[in-house]
């Protein structure tokens, strides 16, 4: 892991006068400035107010910075979807939180009242009131105050930086793999993209069951860490075919599952890595929008494919206990916070391996 310290110029924009909180915010594409700003008022019933502690980078935040937002917005907009902090006020009405109790809170500002929040389905919500970060204000702030019931606490011994990754990284990963593709113990999974921060976990989700990993990556240096992680089979989709290297190394049979969230660029060649029957998991398409498919090709090869977004306020809490029994995350790089540019470039860049963490 890289730890990178802030230049001395960052240092001084970091002193914020009293009576103000420092807020990373996008003023316009690819421009984003340290600005001093008001706190948020108190805490109302129902309500709490937490310092941030540590920042997890993801796409959504490249995909927000390049401009790429899918419902109005509004700037300047606090950047920021994935964090951990401390409860530091609580409003009336607030059971079960106090001052001081360790958190992560929820990315995205759901209703809490429709039929989908009712059964514990947060992520399909009826009447989101947007995801933070990219649609309202995010967690890239020192204070936010949000309703309390959508934070969840961090278990004892699991660190601000490693559950700054739990409420969309590991997440994500629990709803795709088990709510979803039904992954089971000793069954074979192909991760695409497996030096992604979604990618790592998904490996060691994986290898923590049992399974047989096949994943991608895109240099032999990613090559050796995703072995180290566990991995049985490692290819370089620069230097061979991933889908003929599956069907070589499984008989021609295919695996049982597939991890996918890059898109068009490799979704077919993900289908054909599938055995009979088997099961595509995919949640996102970082390398567009649109892909074809064969549908002779799903139908009788009986292949299931199933879309994932985001996760549960179940999945967070099941992420944070896998953190807690050892299954930590990989991280790449750790940067104060008037680095965050540097960290969405490095994250652009893909020549990361793990998570980006952003820390306070």
């Amino acid at each position: 892991m890289t730890r990178l310290a802030p230049a001395a110029e960052e240092e001084r924009a970091a002193a914020v006068p009293a009576g103000c909180m420092r807020a990373l915010t996008l003023i316009a594409d690819r421009t984003i400035e340290l600005r001093e700003t008001a706190p948020p008022p108190a805490p109302g019933p129902g309500e709490a107010q937490i310092a941030i502690k540590a920042l997890g980078l993801n796409h959504i935040d490249v995909w927000g910075w390049r401009g790429m937002a899918f419902a109005k917005r509004k700037l300047p907009l606090v950047v920021g979807a994935e964090a951990a902090g401390e409860v530091v006020a609580v409003g009336s009405d607030v059971s079960g939180l106090a001052v001081g109790n360790r958190v992560v809170p929820y990315g995205a500002l759901t209703c809490g009242v429709c039929k989908a929040c009712r059964e514990g389905r947060d992520n399909l919500c009826e009447s989101p009131g947007g995801i933070m970060g990219f649609h309202i204000d995010g967690f890239a702030r020192d204070l936010v105050t949000m309703p309390a019931r959508l934070l969840v606490p961090i278990p004892p011994g699991v660190s601000f930086r490693d559950a700054a990754c739990a409420p969309i990284a590991f997440a994500t990963v629990q709803h795709m793999l088990f709510d979803n593709a039904k992954l089971e113990p000793g069954e074979s999974i192909l991760v695409q993209a497996g030096g992604s921060g979604i990618g790592t976990v998904a490996i060691k989700m994986a290898k923590a069951i049992g399974c047989t990993v096949f994943t991608t990556v895109g240099d032999d240096a990613k090559a050796e860490k995703a072995k180290a992680l566990g991995a049985d089979h490692v290819i370089n989709y620069r230097d061979e075919r991933f889908e003929g290297v599956v069907r070589k190394l499984t008989a021609k049979k295919g695996v049982d599952v597939v991890f996918e969230h890059v898109g068009p660029d490799t979704f077919n060649g993900s289908l054909l890595c599938l055995k009979r029957g088997g099961r595509l998991v995919t949640c996102g398409s970082t390398s567009g929008q649109s892909t074809n498919l064969n549908l002779f090709q799903l139908y009788t090869q009986q292949y299931r494919i199933f879309g994932s977004f985001g996760a549960a306020l179940r999945n967070i809490r099941e992420g944070l206990a896998k953190m807690a029994s050892g299954l930590t995350p990989v991280i790449d790089t750790e940067l104060p916070l008037p680095d965050f540019e540097r960290a969405l470039a490095r994250l652009e860049s893909r020549q990361v391996f793990g998570k980006i963490i952003v820390t306070f």
